[in-house]
């Protein structure tokens, strides 16, 4: 790892001498073409050189900082890797101790859910067997109210439309005489 941090370090220190090169050939072609400078239009070529700059230095920047967040996370992972190992093992040290103790527990505990369940059921299907008429009965004197409303909900309905239709008819009778 301290070998391809050098590496990287060698390869940025590269790049870098490289931009810097290359801007310095850039300018001294300008300075040698002076001639045909008064030609141009100067401030574009500025600007254009700037910009290949400026780039140039924003690449090397992104490079290292790359770098730098690749070199943090294989440092924390290096540190964390023999926390979880311990941390792993502890619990399964736990497991293996407390097997027995819930070996035991479940041998005491289902002898007693099987006795309950075993007195429980008589008494559910006891309970069902009363309900089941109860719910028929209530379920046909639902149907039975359900019948002798509907005929009543339907002439309450028709005589609200007709009261509906008498103020709606009042009140044009009332806004054509004003």
């Amino acid at each position: 790892m301290v070998q391809e941090s050098h590496t990287d370090l060698r390869c940025q220190s590269a790049i870098m001498k490289f931009s810097l090169v290359t801007a310095l050939i850039v300018v001294l072609a300008i300075g040698c073409e002076s001639v045909s400078l008064v030609k141009r239009d100067i401030p574009a070529e500025i600007e254009t050189l700037t910009k290949y700059v400026q780039d140039a230095l924003e690449n090397v920047k992104t490079h290292q900082l790359v770098s730098q967040a690749q070199e943090y996370l294989e440092e924390s992972k290096s540190q964390i890797a023999p926390l979880t190992d311990r941390i792993q093992e502890h619990a399964d040290k736990i497991q293996e101790q407390m097997q027995p103790y819930f070996t035991d527990i479940e041998g005491k505990v289902r002898p007693l859910a099987e006795n309950i369940q075993a007195q429980m059921s008589p008494i559910s299907e006891n309970v069902q067997a009363k309900l089941g008429p109860l719910t028929e009965n209530i379920q046909a004197q639902i149907e039975s109210f359900q019948a002798k409303m509907k005929p009543l909900a339907e002439d309450l309905q028709l005589q609200m439309e007709k009261l509906y239709q008498s103020v709606v008819d009042q009140t044009k009778a009332i806004l054509a005489s004003q």
